[in-house]
Order: C-alpha cells, then sequence, then structure tokens
C-alpha cells in the first residue's frame, strides 16, 4: 500500500486572487511505513508574496526568485504522486492551488481527484476529536509527536510531522512494534496467537483475609453508610 503525505505553501490564502504554490513537500509511506523517499520543491511564483504568507513559512521572494517554475515540476510531481492515496491536513487548502496550478499549464494533467485518491487529516481528527482543537501543533501535543525543530512553517517538515501524526491517529502503534513481531515470528512464535500456559503450571495460590483485616474492611463499610447512607460494597451479592 503506497501512501504519500503531502504540504503545500502559497504566496496567500486565495487561489481565487491569483495567489500561487511556492513550495511542496511530500514524504512516501508504504505499507504504514516511511521509506525515505519524498519530492521536495521550492518554487518561483513570479508574484509577490503577501506579508501575513511571510510570516507564516519565511519564503521570500528573492530567495524563490531563481527557483524552477511549478511548470517544469509538474511531471515529476505527477509521477510521485499518481495512483496512490494522498494525505493532507486540511486539504481542500492546498488542493485547491495545485488544481489552479494545473489550470494555468498548457497541458493540464487534471485535478488532484482525478490522480489519487485524496484523505483529509484534518477531518479525520475532527471525527475522532470533536470539539477539540485539531491543528498540527495540537495533534503532536495529543500524540506526543516531536515537533520542536517547527519554528516557521516548512512543506517538506510538516509532512514528515504529518506523517507521524497520521499514523498515530490510524494506530500507528502497529508501526512501531513491527520489527518485534518479525523477530517473534522468525523465533517461530506466532504473534497474532495468544501465548498458551504449559499443562504442569501449578495452580495460583488464594489468599483469605485475616480476622484483624476483615474487622478493619467492616469498619470501613461503616464509616462508608454513615456518610452515604448505605454502603455499595453491603449490597453486593456475596
Amino acid at each position: 500500500m503506497r501512501q504519500i503525505v503531502l504540504d503545500t505553501e502559497t504566496t496567500g490564502l486565495e487561489p481565487q486572487q491569483g495567489h500561487r504554490v511556492i513550495e511542496i513537500g511530500a514524504v512516501e509511506l508504504i505499507d504504514r511505513k516511511l521509506t525515505g523517499r519524498h519530492f521536495h520543491k521550492y518554487l518561483n511564483p513570479e508574484r509577490d508574496i503577501d506579508d501575513g504568507a511571510f510570516e507564516v513559512h519565511g519564503l521570500s521572494q528573492e530567495f524563490l526568485s531563481d527557483k524552477p517554475r511549478f511548470a517544469e515540476v509538474v511531471d515529476d510531481f505527477v509521477s510521485f504522486v499518481k495512483n496512490t492515496e494522498v494525505i493532507i491536513h486540511n486539504a481542500g487548502f492546498d488542493v485547491s492551488f495545485l488544481d489552479y496550478e494545473f489550470s494555468l499549464l498548457k497541458q493540464s494533467p487534471g485535478k488532484m481527484a482525478s490522480l489519487c485518491r485524496i484523505t483529509d487529516s484534518l477531518a479525520m481528527a475532527r471525527h475522532k476529536h470533536p470539539g477539540q482543537k485539531n491543528n498540527l501543533d495540537a495533534l503532536c501535543r495529543r500524540y506526543q509527536v516531536d515537533n520542536s525543530a517547527r519554528t516557521l512553517h516548512g512543506a517538506l517538515l510538516d509532512a514528515e510531522i504529518l506523517a507521524d501524526v497520521y499514523l498515530a491517529i490510524t494506530g500507528g502503534q502497529t508501526v512501531l512494534f513491527a520489527s518485534a513481531q518479525n523477530d517473534a515470528i522468525e523465533m517461530g512464535f506466532d504473534p497474532a496467537q495468544p501465548a498458551s500456559l504449559p499443562d504442569d503450571r501449578p495452580p495460583l495460590k488464594v489468599i483469605m483475609p485475616s480476622a484483624e483485616e476483615l474487622a478493619a474492611h467492616e469498619a470501613l463499610l461503616d464509616t462508608l453508610d454513615a456518610a452515604s447512607g448505605a454502603s455499595l460494597w453491603r449490597q453486593l451479592p456475596v
């Protein structure tokens, strides 16, 4: 199973106002494991960058001036994401920008939804944690994912962090113990089967309370009766 975790940075908030993608970061998961393969490009947007956007990602027009245009990297990008599940946090935002970039090309590959299956990890988090903060920083705190390197937003770093968060949301502990599970299988154990106890195992020893312990217990129940009127312990069948 091949999945891609993706993030973008942009010149502003609205592609309808001509804002462009200036960074794409994506990492590859195969069978829920990071492979080390990634796609990462800075892009020359050929337009101004909003002050608010610059404060978020710190990418300046000067830095991006010698970077490739989207049209120059689109083939490699499409090849990386095509026929996969692409996981994006707040997918509507990034997809709208990528679709806009496609629409500006002389030969458009279509839209993201026609290239791959899109999963919105924000929608997943909201479903799992309704009424709570579900931005990437909040999810990192909730799932104890280290995001200490995230001083500014960066597409590749955010994609890597989101991959860890996604695995945690969807039961990532199965990946954490994968190597130990493989070792057990090689040693002849089946992790899917419960461990069996030997037939000659002695019965568990039952230790009965002493008279003093029973008296102390009754005294405690008397205290509870006085405070609440009727202790539930005394209502339990013996």
